[in-house]
């Protein structure tokens, strides 16, 4: 049956033989983002926080009103702690940078794990480089889940940060955020979670998560490209130096010296991005309205059909954990057939997936592989998708089984 939500996605409604599944990427965005974006800029546009004028002031309102429902939505109960960048990448350099330099000595210790995406694992490197500290990396299980033992056998009085991923967007693995951070905590050493794959898949509770900060972004969450956002604890942001400088985040300049505005503007320098932040508390707003826990039981429901029937593909291997231990996100490869070829050959067919090392090359490196095929799961997919995703696999493995000269 098809996916009724599908008809909230213009292009999808456009496009009813493609199938989608490269949402681990970005996901498709629903109409009533796309008009909350237009209506701000046909009602409201002008420079907020600048203008006594009643347009300003109401452009101020609209995004002051979009960080308090993002806040919400991501479970926080002081919205100026949550701080809006251009998405996940710039979140976790804004930390390693601005609360790294300040804090990271020589002979400390940076820990990440071996799932990380390479903006939670490349600025911890290079902060470690920079500082003379130690970078490790804290091995995985068989089944690509976190070793937890080796963690806690890793952490020691030098450990000053802890970083790892809420959801693995390479393998989908949902990592034990809560008993991560405690047992980083134990030691006394900053929890950092990259959410780039949590905050559109689980329930977040940024409160109740126990960790330090908790980066995101709005495009893979129903939200516009662009914008997404950076959640700290108040005292340890307001002891941070500012990331940039510019218009907004200064409270005095003088001659001599200048002082810092207040969280958030601390924080975002320059003209604030209202439009996308508007869109971005659409998407919240949408994805609240079918509930997390029905959007986690509807991927995982796809994600153990597509695993089950991709397990009766002659040749295929999936990684990571099962089904109940993951998001939506079914990663494999398919004999020696390279996964930029099956993705061609899925194109070809109408289905979109990635291919690739997924900006996760040191996790590659422990699969034994260069790349992986990626098919990833939303509100918006069906079991339609899986069947086509099926269908195409079985064309590839008919089409390389040819004697050369055939094809």
């Amino acid at each position: 049956m098809r996916n009724p939500r599908r008809a909230d996605f213009p292009l999808l409604a456009a496009n009813p033989e493609l199938h989608y599944l490269d949402s681990a990427a970005t996901s498709q965005k629903p109409r009533v983002v796309l008009d909350a974006m237009r209506d701000y800029y046909e009602r409201d546009n002008a420079n907020p926080h600048r203008g006594a004028y009643d347009l300003s002031v109401r452009a101020t309102e609209r995004y002051h009103d979009a960080r308090a429902t993002i806040a919400r939505f991501l479970g926080v109960a002081d919205p100026d702690c949550l701080l809006f960048t251009r998405g996940t990448t710039e979140s976790l350099n804004l930390v390693a940078t601005a609360w790294g330099y300040a804090n990271i000595n020589a002979g400390d210790e940076i820990i990440v794990t071996a799932l990380e995406h390479h903006a939670n694992f490349v600025p911890w490197q290079q902060l470690a480089f920079a500082r003379g500290a130690r970078f490790v990396v804290c091995p995985l299980t068989s089944d690509e889940r976190v070793d937890l033992d080796a963690l806690r056998a890793l952490v020691s009085s030098r450990t000053k940060v802890v970083a790892f991923s809420h959801v693995s967007n390479a393998v989908g693995t949902v990592n034990p955020v809560q008993e991560m951070a405690a047992i980083a905590r134990a030691v006394g050493a900053l929890v950092v979670c990259d959410g780039a794959q949590g905050a559109p898949h689980l329930r977040v509770g940024f409160d109740a998560l126990d960790v330090d900060f908790y980066a995101f972004s709005g495009h893979k969450m129903c939200g516009p490209m662009g914008i997404g956002g950076l959640i700290g604890r108040r005292d340890i942001l307001e002891a941070m130096p500012p990331y940039q400088f510019g218009g907004d985040m200064i409270e005095f300049v003088r001659d001599d010296h200048s002082t810092w505005n207040v969280l958030p503007h601390k924080f975002e320098a320059g003209t604030p991005n209202v439009a996308d932040a508007v869109g971005l508390a659409a998407a919240c707003t949408y994805l609240d309205g079918i509930g997390m826990d029905d959007v986690l039981a509807h991927e995982r429901a796809l994600t153990a059909l597509a695993t089950e029937r991709l397990s009766h593909i002659e040749g295929i291997r999936v990684y990571g954990p099962p089904p109940a231990g993951r998001s939506g996100v079914v990663s494999f490869t398919m004999s020696d057939i390279h996964p930029h070829d099956l993705a061609t050959i899925l194109d070809q067919n109408g289905v979109c997936i990635r291919a690739g090392h997924h900006c996760a090359q040191p996790l590659m490196r422990r699969l034994g592989v260069s790349a992986t095929a990626r098919a990833s799961f939303y509100v918006y997919s069906d079991e339609r998708d899986v069947d086509a995703l099926v269908l195409a696999l079985d064309k590839a493995r008919v089409l390389f089984a040819e004697p050369a000269t055939s094809r």
